[in-house]
């Protein structure tokens, strides 16, 4: 088995009854999950959105105040109007704006926004790699 995997990201929500509410105002469906937590199916990996008194005393760290670290999550699509229709309906879910898609310096295009618990996500449109119609990602060796 490849080290270089990641299975399941999990994020501290301080409310998952508003979280679940906003991932399923993004389209995501949820899998049969114990009460404290919600979990998302993605293309052999999973989401899963974890309370955050209940995710510090999973990590041991019971009564520990978890803030967030320097990561985005991105999701990735095949052009730019797919990147303005999925920004817009995050807005309309209730995302913060942190900046709206644009050209960037390396060549694509893409715009910020912070869940409700303040998760950053990216979404982009990179023109040297592609998004398969199942949203997988292929980036190709270089030449």
């Amino acid at each position: 088995m490849t080290p270089q995997r990641v299975n399941l990201i999990t994020l501290g929500v301080a409310d998952l009854g508003r979280a679940k509410a906003f991932y399923a105002a993004l389209g995501w469906d949820p899998v049969p999950s114990p009460p404290e937590v919600a979990f998302y199916r993605m293309h052999g990996m999973a989401l899963g959105l974890f309370g955050l008194a209940d995710l510090a005393k999973d990590q041991g760290r019971e009564g520990a105040t978890l803030g967030f670290g320097a990561v985005t999550l991105a999701q990735n699509f095949p052009d730019r109007a797919a990147v303005d229709a999925a920004f817009a309906a995050a807005l309309a879910a209730g995302a913060t704006n942190l900046k709206a898609p644009e050209e960037v310096f390396w060549g694509g295009y893409s715009g910020y926004y912070a869940d409700p618990d303040g998760h950053v996500w990216e979404l982009a449109h990179n023109p040297f790699w592609t998004v398969h119609e199942d949203g997988t990602l292929t980036i190709p060796d270089p030449e």
